[in-house]
């Protein structure tokens, strides 16, 4: 089968020949119709993930077509369309037996663990936990964008998050966590103030919902200055602040940016390898601010999205602004380490 693959960290990803996966008794072999260019696969790329062993094939967010199970799958059969969290867990550990597959302490993720979507198919393992079954009005490449980026920002925004109507929400950082999260916390009748230094990225961020966008790069070093700027423009602070990017600045950008008993969700990667953020523990012992992280969505969650997204409450495909076919895949890595487009560019696998 066809599949993008790099043989080392920061070299060039090449469009190759490769065997098709074996596909174990717990997993599912998937026709892949649609897979998003995502951030984690540009962390990966560079070498920030200590799961990945080369040569590896990049890809964790997708949309695709059962074509065979293992002996030990029960619940799926060819031609099921499909996708599944970035995070798969093993069904069986603890935190799976409470429901919490996203923190598995055995969990797999193609593009990490094994090889990804970038990819003809791609082996989704312990598919009876993982996968989740596609509605047959949406569209691959918005069905795509749901495995990680959109549902990581649903999950951080409503469940982790806890957003309610009326409140003030500071995302920093509009990429593609950054822009799904605009959109969500506007639909649940939150008010957003986006944070961004690209003018393309808060045009977008404006388009998706947002209230207020404020271009902090003569700021972008100063994180308690960004608090500041969102304190001023929500009279006080946002209830919950996201950094939505990963990194040092925006982490702490974020916590500068509550409100008293405000809510902080780290979503964006923070690897070891950026160094450790300087996050001002003072105001959260003095105001009560409370700081939680988000990583991706259990399979058995996705329902609750799913229906707003059937209902048109939510529409993942406004976030799409690019499809590239997989020849022109292997360019996206190094283009995201200059110069990023704005919203999701999407890769039609099977056009």
């Amino acid at each position: 089968m066809r599949a993008v693959q790099y043989h080392a960290f920061e070299a060039p990803l090449e469009l190759v020949e490769v065997p098709e996966p074996q596909l174990p008794p717990h997993a599912a072999l998937v026709e892949v119709a649609a897979a998003g260019m995502c951030r984690s696969d540009w962390h990966g790329w560079l070498g920030h993930d200590p799961d990945i062993t080369l040569p590896q094939v990049p890809g964790h967010e997708w949309a695709g077509t059962v074509v065979a199970v293992g002996s030990d799958v029960h619940q799926w059969s060819g031609r099921d369309r499909v996708t599944a969290p970035f995070v798969c867990g093993c069904g069986t550990c603890p935190m799976c037996a409470r429901g919490q597959q996203q923190v598995c302490e055995r969990q797999t993720q193609p593009g990490f663990t094994h090889d990804g979507a970038f990819a003809e198919r791609v082996v989704v393992h312990h598919a009876d936990a993982n996968l989740v079954r596609l509605p047959d009005h949406l569209s691959p490449s918005a069905a795509a964008a749901l495995g990680c980026r959109f549902a990581t920002s649903f999950r951080a925004v409503v469940q982790q998050g806890r957003v309610a109507p009326g409140e003030w929400v500071a995302v920093h950082g509009c990429g593609g966590v950054g822009l799904s999260a605009v959109l969500i916390a506007s639909a649940a009748g939150a008010r957003v103030v986006a944070t961004d230094i690209s003018a393309g990225a808060l045009a977008l961020a404006r388009d998706l919902g947002a209230d207020v966008c404020l271009d902090v790069s003569e700021l972008a070093d100063e994180p308690a200055a960004v608090g500041a700027a969102v304190k001023d423009a929500t009279a006080g602070g946002a209830a919950l602040s996201l950094d939505a990017l990963g990194s040092l600045a925006t982490a702490a950008a974020s916590v500068h940016s509550l409100a008293r008993q405000g809510r902080h969700v780290q979503v964006g990667l923070l690897p070891a390898s950026l160094g450790r953020p300087q996050l001002p523990m003072d105001l959260v012992v003095a105001h009560e601010l409370a700081i939680l992280g988000s990583h991706g969505m259990a399979a058995h969650t996705y329902p609750l999205m799913l229906a707003a997204v059937a209902s048109g409450r939510l529409q993942p495909q406004r976030l799409v602004t690019r499809h590239v076919g997989l020849e022109d895949a292997p360019a996206l890595f190094p283009e995201m380490s200059t110069a990023p487009v704005p919203g999701i560019t999407i890769v039609d696998v099977r056009p």
